[in-house]
């Protein structure tokens, strides 16, 4: 791997290379729309794609056929308009049927159901057909079934973000259904869990009983997944998760990775009781001989890691040991449903505040977990930009300086992008182990990555830089990023709001030329007309470097200048630096 490289998603262009962070997912994102605009243009223009050059054909590597094929109304137009997702389409025609009196069949519509209830009786989008593509079209298996549902509202207030509405065509067909069966209420359920309406869930869920019909697995993981939005109290939840999983029993329906899963996001709202029974869950788990993944990790160290007040704990090692040995692959919605697309490595939030732990060992096991096999597909741009960010940070603070440097070069810019407080925490590093002669290095890196402009890092660099006094070399490569920093001041444009000199910014400056002996930019830039014109006052220090230079470099004129801007300013120091001036100095009878 080239460190130098970016990633490896990007064109190999030095245009279209990525400066920062900020450009880093600029690019990404443009790439993807790029993909989405294709898809958008051949699905509402099909008709400018029907051709097909290629020899030899290959099906699925053409535009799909969205367009009906059977006109008519009949069940097979029906079930044609099911397929290809066009729920107002099939809605309009299934009330055909019913007005003509032709008995559309229960598979066709618990079909229409599965379509209704998935996307919340709503027009599918290019976004929605492509979550929902492979379960739609799996033979024998709904929609409903395959999908976990997802948090759409606040404790509170579960109608804020709901989207199932009230009497919609989803619960209309249901009713006027001559015949339902199991797999109805299981649709219905899911759908009303997954667009929020948990209470009617819960309801369908008692009529579905008093039926004497069972519930499938999905159905169950449903129902566990709202249990917040059911009941308020943290014990109350947890008796109610009890009873459908006693129901699961009774019902003989066994339980899979998703059902723990949906038991553990319920615990992760259950404060004090989760932490008690989480572990039981675990256990469980391992009875049935049921791997977790990563979402189980997740919901674990959720509950046992929330919140500011971390202490230490034994389960964010467990979990490693257990990491460690495997390399995963997505089982659960909440692992991310796609290892190459935008997918998240969500273990990777929790594990990250073993930096608030201040455990560079923890981290060191957490990073060689990421990179086995291929977990670290896991990771979006933006979430590997986070995790390194954060792994950095922690390096900078716990390990070695000459260890900050290497991982510093091999990881910036082909792993991560620093973030302005990636470069504020390097040079705190470089400061404590007193390798400041590095600065001009990082100073390079900042222009690169754009944070040229930074107020707070440009004043950290200048009062890092001129703390102190170094040897000529590095003195000299101080002024030089001393002057880059000047011109950045000095910098206006449309498009960019002027940098306001401050008192300290300048001093730093002032010192840093005089001690590289450079006493005309000292002078001119930054003393005579600077300080006057933002009315700052010059420290003492200042004005000593500063006569010092002048001293070194014979020139009295400076010098002169030095004391009349003391005076000027009514400086206690200028008596000083007058008897200074006139003993160093060889003045004409004029300069004095």
């Amino acid at each position: 791997q080239d460190p130098t490289a970016a990633h490896y998603m990007f064109q190999d262009d030095p245009f279209l290379m990525p400066r920062n962070a900020a450009n880093a997912r600029l690019y990404s994102l443009s790439k993807e729309s790029g993909r989405n605009a294709a898809k958008y243009i051949i699905k509402q223009f099909p008709q400018y794609f029907d051709k097909t050059f290629a020899e030899p054909n290959v099906p699925c590597l053409m535009p799909e056929t969205l367009i009906p094929q059977i006109e008519g109304v009949s069940e097979e137009a029906l079930k044609e308009r099911i397929h290809l997702r066009r729920m107002k389409d099939s809605v309009d025609l299934f009330d055909q049927l019913v007005q003509a009196g032709t008995p559309v069949s229960l598979e066709t519509t618990n079909s229409l159901l599965d379509l209704l209830c998935f996307y919340g009786d709503g027009e599918s989008t290019p976004e929605k057909e492509e979550e929902g593509k492979e379960d739609l079209e799996e033979p024998g298996v709904n929609a409903s079934e395959q999908k976990a549902p997802k948090r759409q509202f606040q404790r509170g207030s579960q109608t804020s973000g709901s989207r199932w509405r009230e009497n919609n065509n989803a619960e209309r067909i249901f009713k006027i259904m001559p015949e339902r069966n199991a797999h109805s209420y299981c649709t219905m359920i899911r759908g009303m869990v997954k667009h929020g309406a948990s209470a009617k869930a819960y309801d369908m869920y008692i009529d579905l009983l008093n039926e004497r019909h069972k519930a499938d697995v999905h159905t169950f993981n449903a129902l566990i997944t709202a249990v917040p939005y059911l009941k308020e109290r943290f014990i109350e939840r947890w008796e109610l998760a009890k009873v459908f999983l006693n129901h699961m029993a009774q019902q003989e329906v066994q339980p899979n990775l998703l059902t723990f899963n949906a038991l553990l996001k319920t615990l992760r709202r259950c404060g004090g009781v989760g932490r008690s029974m989480s572990l039981l869950v675990i256990k469980e788990m391992e009875a049935l001989d049921i791997e977790p993944s990563l979402a189980t990790y997740d919901h674990l160290l959720f509950i046992f890691y929330r919140g500011v007040d971390l202490c230490p704990s034994g389960i964010i090692s467990e979990v490693l040991d257990d990491v460690e040995k495997r390399s995963f692959t997505p089982q659960d919605p909440d692992d991310e449903r796609c290892i190459v697309t935008f997918g998240s490595f969500k273990i990777v939030t929790r594990l990250l505040q073993c930096c608030d732990l201040k455990d560079i060992k923890l981290a060191y096991r957490l990073n060689k977990a990421m990179e086995k096999g291929d977990n670290w597909k896991f990771l979006d741009m933006d979430r590997l930009n986070a995790y390194w960010s954060k792994f950095f940070s922690l390096l900078c603070m716990m390990e070695q300086i000459d260890v900050v440097l290497k991982w510093y070069k091999e990881m910036s810019p082909s792993l991560f992008y620093p973030t302005p407080k990636n470069i504020l925490d390097l040079l705190q590093a470089l400061d404590a182990a007193n390798h400041l002669e590095v600065i001009p290095s990082v100073w390079e890196d900042m222009k690169q990555l754009g944070f040229n402009r930074r107020q707070e890092l440009l004043e950290e660099v200048l009062s890092l830089m001129s703390r102190e006094q170094h040897p000529d070399e590095i003195q000299l490569a101080f002024a030089k990023c001393a002057e880059d920093i000047k011109t950045v001041y000095e910098q206006t444009g449309r498009e960019q709001a002027p940098l306001e000199w401050t008192g300290s910014a300048l001093s730093h400056v002032a010192l840093l030329f005089s001690r590289a002996g450079r006493t005309q930019d000292a002078w001119y830039v930054n003393m005579m007309e600077r300080f006057q014109q933002i009315n700052r006052i010059p420290t003492d220090q200042v004005m000593d470097e500063f006569l010092n230079c002048a001293k070194q470099t014979n020139c009295p004129d400076e010098a002169i200048k030095l004391v009349k801007l003391a005076a000027s300013l009514g400086l206690p120091s200028s008596q000083r630096l007058k008897s200074r001036t006139e003993k160093e100095f060889e003045l004409s009878e004029k300069q004095k």
